[in-house]
């Protein structure tokens, strides 16, 4: 059956914006006796949303800052979701190429940011639906943000392919019934993606994959 839905991650997938994460994190806990964090470091605890970044950073012994931890992150955050962030390579050239196929973003970041995010970097109007991690009640590995969107555009399973660079993408894609094609470029480790249908090495790859789904070839 012809794919007529793709739905792609944020963070990792699209966008490398872990330096932009890592920046407002170090802003968040400047007043804490907490040492500062590495990219590298970010990137090992992003995936599961802000509220949980923030918790895993600080830990139990923290869960008393945790609220101006977290309101330090987000402001900061607001007003630099691009400073460094940029699109991973071939990302706009594909999404152009894509234009007959309806389009979803599906982020554990929150909407406005993903939202804005998107806009500021050009790329928002490539997609018919943004959601966040507090657009549905559960987040991924939740298939529901999946099935909300599927509702809203009236699309199947079957027709629908999710792309991204988390095994919680994954997760969310199979307990949805949609296809599902892992990015080895991005924040996980290749180990963890390895129930996916298929996994691509750079972007514009995904034409490729598509193509072959397409057609049946698979």
């Amino acid at each position: 059956m012809k794919i007529k839905l793709v739905i792609f991650d944020l963070d990792g997938t699209l966008v490398d914006s872990a330096a932009d994460i890592t920046h407002a994190l170090n802003y968040a806990i400047e007043p804490y006796n907490f040492k500062k964090l590495t990219v590298e470091k970010t990137i090992s605890m992003v995936g599961e949303g802000m509220t949980r970044l923030v918790e895993k950073l600080l830990g139990e012994d923290g869960r008393e800052i945790m609220p101006d931890v977290l309101e330090r992150f987000i402001e900061y955050y607001s007003g630099h979701l691009t400073d460094f962030t940029a699109p991973y390579p071939g990302v706009c050239d594909t999404l152009e190429d894509l234009k007959d196929y309806k389009k979803a973003v599906i982020s554990n970041k929150r909407e406005f940011l993903s939202r804005r995010l998107l806009e500021d970097l050009g790329l928002s109007r490539y997609f018919d639906i943004i959601l966040g991690s507090d657009s549905v009640e559960e987040k991924k590995p939740s298939p529901k943000p999946i099935f909300k969107v599927l509702e809203m555009l009236s699309c199947r399973p079957e027709e629908t392919v999710i792309v991204g660079d988390s095994n919680y993408d994954i997760e969310a894609g199979k307990a949805a019934g949609v296809k599902t094609i892992a990015v080895s470029y991005g924040y996980r480790d290749v180990s963890l993606l390895g129930d996916a249908d298929f996994i691509i090495d750079n972007f514009r790859e995904l034409i490729t994959k598509l193509d072959e789904l397409d057609a049946g070839r698979f």
